[in-house]
């Protein structure tokens, strides 16, 4: 079952003194998570954006086992980005940028996306455990930015639980649901079939659905195979 997502900071974990947040499921799925992306970023180069890194655990633990990948962070929350940033410091790490403050909700995303100053074409973008604590708008932004910036051959990585055919995979996963929604009505687990959709209005297409531990998925997204002309 998911977990329910609090700003991190004041879910009762403890703060390091230099602003590090601690989440509770990054050490049950990093791990999990990890085999998946390493499957596609072994071997290659080039920028990977995680959109809403939330404490920066992820990402600080990918940028360790990837030096050739470099990793841009990003979130929108203020203390969030305190966290991202000293996670950064505190692993040292040079294949890790100081962390973006995107908005997802904004195709944009952020100025650097397009300015100069943040990554180029991206390889992949990586996202767990948002777009259901959040209105469907920041899918939609993250669907349309990610078509946007996202190289020829690149992917976007989507964590979290979800819906098939506009079922519950789980029980578990029903209850979370419900409690979602009935914190706010514009959140909730979302629909592998809704963000297919969204995925084909940014030339997207789903291309992988990996199972990971505790009723959740990868679902990978990447650009859609054209048909050979003299098939």
């Amino acid at each position: 079952m998911a977990e329910f997502v609090v700003e991190f900071g004041k879910d009762g974990r403890q703060v390091e003194a230099d602003g590090r947040l601690d989440a509770a499921a990054f050490h049950r799925n990093h791990q999990a998570i990890w085999a998946v992306l390493r499957q596609f970023l072994a071997g290659k180069s080039g920028d990977v954006v995680e959109a809403g890194s939330g404490t920066g655990q992820h990402v600080a633990h990918f940028a360790s086992h990837s030096p050739d990948i470099t990793w841009w962070p990003s979130d929108l929350n203020a203390q969030h980005l305190r966290s991202i940033d000293a996670w950064r410091v505190h692993c040292g790490l040079s294949n890790i940028r100081p962390p973006l403050r995107i908005d997802l909700s904004d195709p944009a995303w952020c100025p650097a996306m397009h300015d100069g100053s943040g990554p180029g074409k991206l390889l992949a973008v990586f996202c767990a455990n948002v777009i259901h604590i959040a209105p469907w708008r920041v899918a939609e932004g993250l669907f349309e930015g990610a078509g946007r910036y996202l190289r020829a051959d690149g992917r976007l990585f989507l964590y979290g639980p979800f819906k098939r055919g506009g079922k519950h995979t789980a029980l578990s996963n029903a209850v979370f649901d419900t409690s979602l929604r009935e914190n706010n009505a514009e959140w909730g687990v979302r629909d592998v079939e809704a963000l297919e959709r969204l995925a084909a209005g940014a030339n997207l297409a789903l291309v992988e659905i990996a199972a990971m531990p505790a009723n959740n998925f990868i679902l990978v997204f990447g650009r859609p195979k054209r048909a050979d002309p003299g098939a």
